[in-house]
């Protein structure tokens, strides 16, 4: 057994914010853990990715046969033909093609490693960004009333005692997908230490203030033993050296927002600081206009994103057996390009999952012909995977969650086979 400030300073754990009473409770009550030896054991780790603004799932991994999508956009579309003067789409299975700015994700696909899902999205129609996003965040998707985020319900569910970084978003705020009691933290910068707890009731809804001031004020009384502790820990992990992280060696990580988030993420995992819940976001997908095809704004966001997670995935090769990665956007974009070289709000889209224990090499989902009888609306890719269906095997299979109810609360759905054992 440990005692609690012998746990505070061998963890290196930093401790975070400040409310209105003081240090929130579940920093205090970390404080006091007293677990024997194993408290760091290994655990599983599952790291999200929203794709904010929502990404083109057809232009990403194309039905590039389909004579309806190649009538639709004589502008966008691409071919996986190869020709002297093109850059074409990555043949996956005959059928889809993955765009050539991801080709980074080849290896991984026919590793099997990597699965996509095709037709993936909300039951709830809504074009709407903030409507859609806040589904599929709180996942519960016909209903705003819903305080929690799916992934709150999450650390809830795994059931064991936590250290206050067992749920982390690399984000400058608390993402919806966090609210609710359990506890959670945003860290926008593992050097400054910059932290919001909107939205979690066990942190604190006011804006932190830099470590240094916070720091000063023990001396007024402000913060009490247990505070000052904290602070000592915090001092311990503000002593490591986080600005000079060298990942392992063959990880390039983009010099990005989602680049520099997951790298982050890494630092922390091979911290053991208790990491078992991560969120980072790519933001720029709300491609209506001048979208590209080889080049271009979505061609320059598809390859932040492949290569973030690339080079994420080979940071943590000692990890594989312990992590899986799961991408997700708000809704896809319309079969037919607009008059500006774009597309608009739409329905599906697709997304991906990276890991060992997943079913990869595979394009799972149900895409038919995008014959104008088929699309949702007469306009956009039907979708006919719910969100909930792949968000909740993943953590069934691989966090070890098994109780949909509270998860996804009236969500009676089953997993599609995208994690092996599905």
């Amino acid at each position: 057994m440990i005692s609690r400030k012998a746990f505070l300073k061998s963890g290196g754990l930093a401790l975070f914010g400040i409310s209105m009473g003081g240090i929130p409770t579940f920093l205090a009550e970390a404080a006091n853990l007293v677990q024997a030896p194993g408290l760091f054991k290994r655990k599983k780790i599952l790291v999200s990715i929203f794709q904010r603004g929502a990404m083109d799932g057809l232009m990403a991994v194309a039905p590039f046969g389909d004579k309806y999508l190649q009538a639709a956009r004589p502008g966008l579309m691409m071919s996986a033909a190869r020709t002297a003067d093109t850059n074409p789409l990555i043949d996956l299975d005959g059928r889809f093609g993955l765009h050539p700015s991801m080709s980074s994700f080849e290896s991984l696909f026919r590793e099997k490693r990597l699965a996509i899902v095709h037709g993936i999205g909300s039951p709830n129609n809504t074009r709407s960004h903030f409507d859609a996003q806040d589904y599929m965040e709180s996942g519960t998707p016909f209903s705003k009333g819903t305080s929690s985020g799916w992934l709150n319900r999450a650390v809830g569910l795994l059931g064991h005692e936590a250290t206050p970084f067992q749920a982390v978003s690399l984000t400058s705020s608390m993402p919806r997908s966090f609210y609710g009691d359990m506890p959670s933290v945003a860290i926008n910068n593992l050097q400054d230490f910059a932290i919001q707890m909107k939205g979690n009731p066990k942190g604190s809804s006011q804006v932190s203030k830099s470590f240094e001031d916070l720091y000063d004020q023990t001396s007024s009384g402000l913060l009490k033993e247990t505070g000052k502790e904290s602070f000592d820990a915090m001092k311990m992990l503000k002593s490591v050296d986080t600005k000079n992280y060298k990942p392992s060696s063959d990880a390039v990580y983009p010099n990005t927002a989602l680049g520099n988030s997951l790298k982050q993420i890494a630092q922390l995992i091979k911290m053991d600081v208790g990491l078992e819940v991560a969120f980072a976001e790519s933001g720029g997908w709300d491609t209506h206009f001048n979208q590209g095809k080889d080049t271009g704004v979505f061609a320059r966001n598809v390859t932040d994103l492949s290569k973030s997670i690339s080079a994420f995935w080979t940071d943590m090769t000692a990890y594989h057996d312990d992590l899986t990665v799961m991408t997700m956007t708000e809704f896809g974009r319309t079969v037919k390009q607009n008059g500006t070289g774009g597309t608009d709000h739409g329905r599906a889209s697709c997304n991906f999952i990276l890991g060992n224990g997943v079913n990869g090499g595979i394009v799972h989902g149900n895409v038919q012909a995008l014959a104008i009888e088929n699309l949702e609306d007469g306009r956009d890719l039907a979708v006919t995977t719910d969100f909930r269906s792949v968000f909740s095997e993943v953590a069934n299979r691989h966090l070890l969650i098994n109780n949909n109810k509270v998860l996804f609360p009236g969500f009676e759905g089953k997993g599609i086979g995208v994690m092996r054992g599905g």
